[in-house]
């Protein structure tokens, strides 16, 4: 479902139907902006997780499969080991790219989503510049934006040399 549509059933449902959280905007102390940022953060962390969870459990089911979990079974490891050991690392590869994909996504993704619940963030501020015609901001904004995908892309590639030895950064 996208987050866009996640974010109108959300507030129909549980800030007017419901009345359990505000329609959108900021508060004045912690708990407060806590309470009205439950919303976007929920529509956020919904959007990504189920295809995270999805991925982990379809390449967890394949690792176990394989005949190396066999020989490390029949080497008489326990099943906690041979999971922390041999299933969990090798399953993580493919996680860690759908989460940098995702991650990257959610770095645009959420400039609908600010709009939608009246964050004002850079999301607003760069949909408020597009209204406005302020090309400065706008560009200044996408090359921000830009810097941090590349920055997600940089830590992801870490992230699996550390998964997974075999992978090298030269």
């Amino acid at each position: 479902m996208p987050p866009f549509w996640l974010c109108f059933v959300f507030i129909i449902g549980l800030a007017l139907n419901l009345g359990w959280f505000p329609t959108g905007g900021v508060g004045t102390g912690f708990l407060e902006n806590l309470h009205r940022l439950f919303l976007p953060s929920l529509v956020v962390g919904l959007s990504t997780a189920a295809l995270v969870q999805q991925s982990l459990r379809a390449t967890l089911i394949d690792t176990m499969k394989a005949d190396y979990v066999d020989t490390a079974r029949a080497k008489g490891l326990s099943a906690s080991q041979v999971f922390r050991r041999h299933i969990f690392p090798n399953s993580l590869i493919s996680t860690i790219s759908i989460i940098g994909v995702r991650v990257s996504w959610i770095i645009g993704g959420t400039v609908v989503v600010e709009k939608i619940f009246s964050v004002p963030g850079l999301g607003s501020l760069l949909i408020d510049a597009i209204i406005s015609r302020d090309f400065p901001i706008v560009r200044g904004l996408t090359v921000f934006f830009a810097v941090l995908v590349v920055t997600v892309n940089l830590i992801t590639d870490i992230a699996y040399s550390l998964a997974d030895p075999r992978v090298r950064l030269d």
